[in-house]
């Protein structure tokens, strides 16, 4: 098996703005360094994205990293929201307060003895 090539930030930099300025194509480029054309592509799409920062070493995964925890912080704040919306519900049903209709929609309760609340039921005809 061939020994892996490095190649340095700067190279890679170089090799991407002599595509990107149409200085060189890419076959130019891949036949001169001897390169597959997916890893030239490949760089490419970095350099676009990140411009001259893009094969820093370390800021990329500093740049993720933070990303990821603001997306998780907000994650977490919802979850203790939600979290304290549930806790309240509970409460509330604990002490009787809530109902729910067929649809699972939480009502107000009310009073099951008070026959003003309630739909008018049919009651059962006596057939003679």
């Amino acid at each position: 098996m061939a020994e892996r090539r490095t190649f340095s930030p700067e190279m890679k930099r170089e090799i991407c703005r002599q595509l990107v300025s149409g200085e060189k194509r890419l076959a130019q480029i891949c036949r001169e360094y001897a390169l597959a054309e997916s890893v030239v592509i490949r760089w490419r799409k970095a350099y676009q994205q990140r411009g001259e920062q893009a094969f820093m070493t370390g800021t990329g995964n500093t740049v993720t990293a933070e990303a990821r925890i603001a997306e998780l912080e907000r994650f977490c704040g919802q979850l203790a929201l939600e979290n304290q919306v549930l806790k309240k519900r509970c409460k509330l049903r604990a002490h009787g307060a809530v109902r729910h209709d067929a649809g699972g929609a939480i009502l107000p309760f009310a009073d099951v003895r008070s026959p003003s609340l309630h739909p008018i039921r049919h009651q059962p005809q006596l057939v003679v």
